[in-house]
């Protein structure tokens, strides 16, 4: 039977709640910080040597679909009413408003260290102790905005320059290209700082803390912003529906991206699935 991904925005009270507890529950099992392990194994930036299947490579996107997938059906063996709500950033736009709510994810950091001290992942509340990361941090952080030098979420037309690119991806497959709509929507772009942060780059850097770099799976808004990530490639899909995932092919012994990025029909670790396999899950879920 097909489920419903909802806007986080429309979720009642009780489907808030049951969300929260198999959050909690997942991590309380365990099973939360091997995907905090996970990602933290495959972010792999272009400038390192070896496969890129993450981030910075064409199979971003299936792979976090995949990533996502796997959550939710954590979550779903503790309550299978729960799915993954997505965070419209393009409209929920500021520290007050959804997902940042007392029964939800809980609110922004405080100054002096960025410990979140609201909601059911504060450290004081003794359910979320973070204990895989990438530095010695055991609580949640956040800094929404960037007290210090501000930063705005991406707006809806800068998203729609993504959706708009008619071609998935170009080569060289990574984090410099400035065409196709995997590193449009990924967000990598030129120059130095914030001018350089896009779309799913930016909203990383705009909640700050945790969520920037490998551990940012220790925020659980980390679920909802990929939520909506993904319900972007179904929708870049539906606009362009003779365009497919590339590279169709692997790259050859002879260009520098060989063995380096995931083709089309390659296996996609750590699991064995490939993209082709993961363009189309509405059989699976569908988006409210």
């Amino acid at each position: 039977m097909v489920y419903t991904r909802k806007n986080v925005s429309t979720l009642t009270p009780t489907e808030r709640r049951r969300f929260v507890n198999a959050l909690l529950t997942v991590k309380r099992r365990g099973e939360y910080d091997e995907f905090v392990r996970t990602h933290i194994e495959y972010y792999t930036p272009d400038g390192e040597q070896g496969l890129r299947a993450a981030h910075m490579a064409p199979s971003f996107l299936p792979w976090h679909r995949k990533f996502l997938l796997e959550l939710e059906r954590a979550l779903r063996r503790v309550d299978a009413s729960v799915t993954v709500p997505y965070w419209d950033w393009t409209r929920d736009r500021t520290a007050r408003s959804v997902p940042w709510t007392a029964d939800l994810l809980g609110g922004n950091g405080r100054a002096s260290d960025r410990q979140v001290m609201t909601g059911p992942f504060a450290y004081g509340a003794g359910h979320w102790p973070v204990k895989v990361n990438v530095t010695d941090g055991h609580f949640l952080t956040r800094d929404l905005g960037r007290a210090r030098s501000p930063i705005q979420l991406p707006t809806a037309a800068e998203l729609e320059g993504a959706l708009s690119d008619p071609v998935y991806d170009v080569a060289p497959w990574d984090s410099t290209v400035g065409r196709g709509f995997r590193n449009k929507l990924e967000g990598w772009g030129a120059g130095r700082g914030s001018v350089s942060w896009r779309n799913h780059n930016r909203v990383h850097r705009w909640v700050g803390g945790l969520m920037v770099g490998g551990a940012s799976v220790n925020d659980p808004v980390f679920w909802l912003h990929h939520a909506f990530v993904d319900l972007q490639w179904t929708r870049w899909r539906r606009r362009h529906p003779g365009a497919r995932y590339l590279p169709a092919e692997p790259p050859g012994a002879g260009d520098a991206q060989h063995d380096r990025v995931v083709a089309r029909h390659e296996r996609m670790p750590p699991w064995d699935v490939t993209p082709h396999e993961l363009e189309d899950l509405s059989d699976v879920y569908r988006y409210e």
